[in-house]
Order: C-alpha cells, then sequence, then structure tokens
C-alpha cells in the first residue's frame, strides 16, 4: 500500500476490551471508596486487562508503522490525537489544583468564621484557620498530622530529578534526529534511571510521612488533597516511565534507524519520530505538573 493513501485499520478488539477495563476500574474505585470487599480484587483485574489491552493495541500500531503503512497525513492526526491527550490530563490536574485552591481560599476560611459563610464557625467554635492544616475541626474523627513534608528536602530532591531528566530527553531526541543512536540511546536510558529515581524518592518520602509524621489520607483536607495529587502525578510519572522504557526497547531493536537512502522502507519509523516524540511530550507534560505541584503544595 502506497504511503501516500490514508491507512484504514482493520476492525479491532482493542477498543471494546479498553473500554470494559476503563468501565472496571472506576467500578472498583467506587467500590473501594464505600468499603466493598471485592474492590481490591476488581481493581486487579481491571488493571490487568488494561495492561494487556495497552501491550496489545500498540503492538498493532507498532507493526503496523514498522510495514510503512501510516502517511503524513496519519502521523499528524496521532500528533493531534496525542495534544488532546495531554490537554485532557491537565484538565485532570486542574481539577485537583481546583479543589486545593477552593479549601485554602474558601472552606477553611470559612470554618474560622471568614466570610459571609462564616456562620459555618459555630460548629466548632475552637477551631483555626491555617495552612497547613495540622488543627482539624473533629480531631478525633480525622487526626491531624504531627507535621509536614520539608520542601527543601526530599521534594526539591525530586524537582531537580525531572528537570535534569528533561533535558536528557531533549538531548536524546537532538541526537536521534541526527541519527547519532548510540548517544541517543544513552541519553534516553539516563532519562529512565532518573525517572525510576523520582519514584524511589517518593516512595521514602510517604514512607516517612506515614510512619514519622502520621500523614494520612484521613488525617484531614491537608493529607487527602497532599496524596491525590502526589500519589495521581507519581503514577503519571509510573507511565511516562514505561513509555521511555518501550522507545528504549524500540531504538534497541533498531525501529529509529538511518542506514541509507531506502531507510524509510525498511524502516518507518526512521523519519516518523511520533513515538519518541509523544513520549517526549508526555515526560515534560510530567515534568510541568511537578513544578506547580511542587510551588502549591509544598512550598507555599
Amino acid at each position: 500500500m502506497s504511503v501516500d493513501n490514508y491507512y484504514v485499520p482493520a476492525q479491532s478488539k482493542w477498543p471494546i476490551i479498553g473500554a470494559v477495563a476503563v468501565f472496571l476500574m472506576v467500578l472498583s474505585t467506587a467500590l473501594m471508596i464505600t468499603g466493598n470487599d471485592a474492590s481490591a480484587v476488581l481493581f486487579i483485574f481491571s488493571s490487568c486487562l488494561m495492561a494487556y489491552m495497552l501491550f496489545g493495541w500498540f503492538q498493532t500500531v507498532v507493526q503496523e508503522s514498522q510495514q510503512g503503512l501510516y502517511s503524513d497525513q496519519l502521523n499528524r492526526s496521532f500528533r493531534i490525537g496525542m495534544l488532546w491527550f495531554i490537554f485532557s490530563e491537565f484538565m485532570f490536574f486542574a481539577a485537583f489544583f481546583g479543589a486545593l485552591f477552593y479549601v485554602r481560599t474558601l472552606a477553611i476560611p470559612w470554618l474560622d468564621g471568614d466570610g459571609a459563610k462564616g456562620s459555618s464557625a459555630l460548629l466548632w467554635p475552637e477551631f483555626s484557620a491555617t495552612w497547613p492544616l495540622l488543627n482539624t475541626p473533629d480531631p478525633e474523627k480525622y487526626p491531624a498530622p504531627s507535621g509536614v513534608i520539608d520542601a527543601w528536602k526530599l521534594p526539591f530532591m525530586n524537582t531537580v530529578i525531572l528537570i535534569i531528566s528533561s533535558i536528557f530527553i531533549t538531548v536524546s531526541h537532538h541526537k536521534l534526529k541526527a541519527n547519532q543512536m548510540t548517544a541517543a540511546k544513552f541519553w534516553l536510558a539516563l532519562t529512565l534511571v532518573f525517572g525510576i529515581s523520582f519514584l524511589c524518592v517518593q516512595v521514602y518520602e510517604y514512607i516517612h510521612a506515614y510512619n514519622e509524621l502520621g500523614l494520612t489520607l484521613n488525617a484531614g483536607i491537608y493529607g487527602s488533597t497532599f496524596f491525590m495529587l502526589t500519589g495521581f502525578h507519581g503514577a503519571h510519572v509510573t507511565i511516562g516511565s514505561i513509555m521511555i522504557l518501550v522507545i528504549l526497547i524500540r531504538m534497541l531493536k533498531g525501529h529509529f534507524d538511518k542506514t541509507d537512502a531506502t531507510s524509510h522502507i525498511n524502516n518507518p519509523d526512521s523519519d516518523h519520530l511520533f513515538a519518541f516524540e509523544a513520549a517526549a511530550w508526555y515526560w515534560h507534560f510530567v515534568d510541568v505538573i511537578w513544578l506547580f505541584l511542587f510551588l502549591f503544595v509544598y512550598v507555599l
């Protein structure tokens, strides 16, 4: 098939499998919130189903790309789709940042008697509005943490790690476009190492928060917003690291090599680096979100 034509893929089972996996993941989360015993099993099953769908679907896409079935028009469609996906992820985090803003600037001051809804202060007259919230209105039901994470220790370390990793993946991209494959693989591998290092530091931070500070999901609104924002960001770093690992494996297999004038036929991805670019865009997005998170969750 000529690459000048728009490739229409055959019927696929992957969209329906993905839809079922997403539905079961949402259902398991809802059951988990209500304390249903079956939620953990359902969540594990839905996660495995999602992993199966992603592995199978992307394997198909890679095979189609290697066969030279994708045209420039389809590559533009891929790029537009990835941009919309990143935008949807941005709005996902915007909702949590919005909740954090609402709590800090409106809800907590209201409980302390501020503004038109200050009558809420009658519920807990001894409550005093502060942030981070280390004195919850109902300490028996929602015990406050004894302290918060120092922004200029582990969080700052992770900030430096992510910024450096963004530089590494950018260097790798430039080396790839210059067909310096050894250097491109090296810098991409370093990016992956730094991504995994970020996750290790975050796990250590969580252990410290739970065991030494009493900072948990049940530690009032500060604890819940802290873990929702940092936890979902950690999940996105994990996804980004997996994407980088897959691209690194593809590079090691020679999917992006340029060997001669006809290499585009043998290696269709040599001039269509969308797979690498998509992973790089996503990684930069994760890094930018962390900068906002570091500022508004840890510092301010």
